[in-house]
């Protein structure tokens, strides 16, 4: 049976997770169309201000829908947030002062992550982080690679100012957390302690289910506008989205006290940023189809993928396990040669800011750094797991998996 006959007959193996798939974009696709009906979005709200950025009436009606579209009280989308990274980072300078506790419930968190925090890194870069300002920080261990429910009510009392939730894996074999999930984290920790901050980060997780963090109890999220919210198309920038306190401390730490949300010129990106919302849950359901049928590929041919094609999703990322870094950098190698943007190059193993381990990244996207297009990376230690992302259309992912599956007996 050739590639092609695999992939047609893993398709229809397929329909019922594809019917589920359709209609969370359905459903998300309607919600966000609500948004932008409720908040008159016009031609208007696309043109920009310069120099300081007073009475931006896009920017203040692009904060709006996606307040509506994340049931929040307040949201901050921007493009001066410079990554994923740098916005989780506001939101955690942002609500904690010296002698505040911040836990991370899910393990460790994503390896840039703890550079921020103060756990990694060299001696200039922890001279800047969390615990250099005085906060405290600990973490509650994963249990059997998963979330430990009981050991998170063992850890949370007064003293917790807030939680760190980290919806999806990061460069971990870890599950990642359903919104169902987050929803009994968040219940826990209120009932031990009903002022703490719940945060999560929700990169990688929007509109793949029905439900965002936000509904079932988180008091604030941030994400990445060029992952699942950007539609593939945003250029930079990141949002911030919950309680209206939280976000607001937020955005001082992003401008200045007294600046706050009110200030910042979006250099006539306006338009971008509400059409790749728009897009965003056709998407991502197009992303998470791909990684559903990677997920069922991978497995026929004996690889160890995770999570499993029949596993309910919430994130659009797909492990495949290779135990060894040869077949790694040649899975990475494959992708970056099925790409639109940068096919002829070859990636490499090399250290990237951020990150512990040399790090392999096959990224041939339109936009640098771009995780809601094809791309796939990982880092250069055991297991030697690749993490596959994204795909701005099904059938691209689809090409891609077909040659893979023709190069498998030299993977």
């Amino acid at each position: 049976m050739n590639s092609k006959e695999i992939i047609k007959k893993a398709e229809k193996e397929l329909r019922e997770q594809f019917e589920l798939i359709d209609e969370i974009r359905d459903f998300n696709q309607e919600k966000v169309l609500n948004a932008f009906i409720e908040n008159k979005v016009a031609p208007e709200h696309f043109y920009t201000v310069s120099g300081y950025g007073h009475d931006d009436m896009g920017r203040e009606t692009l904060d709006k829908v996606f307040a509506d579209v994340f049931k929040a009280e307040k949201a901050l989308v921007r493009i001066h947030f410079a990554s994923g990274t740098h916005t989780l980072a506001c939101v955690l300078f942002g609500n904690l002062r010296p002698n505040d506790k911040l836990i991370s419930v899910v393990g460790a968190p994503y390896d840039t992550m703890q550079e921020v925090i103060g756990t990694m890194g060299d001696d200039e870069t922890k001279e800047d982080s969390l615990i250099a300002h005085g906060i405290q920080y600990d973490e509650v261990p994963l249990k059997n690679d998963d979330v430990d429910l009981e050991a998170i009510k063992n850890a949370i009392d007064e003293s917790v100012t807030m939680v760190l939730i980290q919806r999806s894996k990061g460069y971990s074999t870890r599950k990642s957390l359903s919104v169902e999930t987050i929803g009994e984290i968040c219940k826990i920790v209120k009932s031990k302690n009903p002022n703490c901050i719940c945060f999560v980060d929700n990169c990688y997780g929007e509109f793949v289910d029905s439900k965002e963090p936000l509904e079932v109890g988180a008091d604030i999220i941030a994400g990445s506008l060029i992952k699942n919210p950007g539609g593939g198309i945003v250029e930079a920038g990141g949002y911030i989205a919950g309680k209206a306190k939280y976000v607001d401390k937020s955005a001082n730490r992003l401008t200045a006290p007294g600046i706050g949300c009110e200030g910042g010129a979006m250099f006539n990106q306006h338009r971008l940023i509400f059409q790749g919302l728009f897009m965003a849950p056709s998407v991502v359901s197009e992303a998470v189809k791909g990684a559903v049928l990677a997920a069922k590929i991978f497995d026929e041919i004996g690889y160890d993928s995770y999570p499993k094609y029949n596993e309910k999703r919430t994130d659009i990322i797909q492990n495949i396990t290779f135990k060894s870094p040869e077949p790694l950098e040649q899975f990475c190698r494959t992708i970056q040669s099925l790409s639109p943007v940068n096919g002829y190059v070859t990636p490499i193993p090399e250290y990237i800011p951020g990150y512990e381990d040399q790090v392999i990244m096959a990224g041939g996207t339109f936009i640098e750094g771009s995780t809601i297009e094809l791309s796939a990376d990982g880092p250069m230690r055991a297991p030697y797991v690749a993490y596959m992302q994204g795909g701005l259309n099904y059938a691209h992912v689809k090409i891609a998996l077909s040659k893979i599956l023709d190069k498998v007996n030299k993977i």
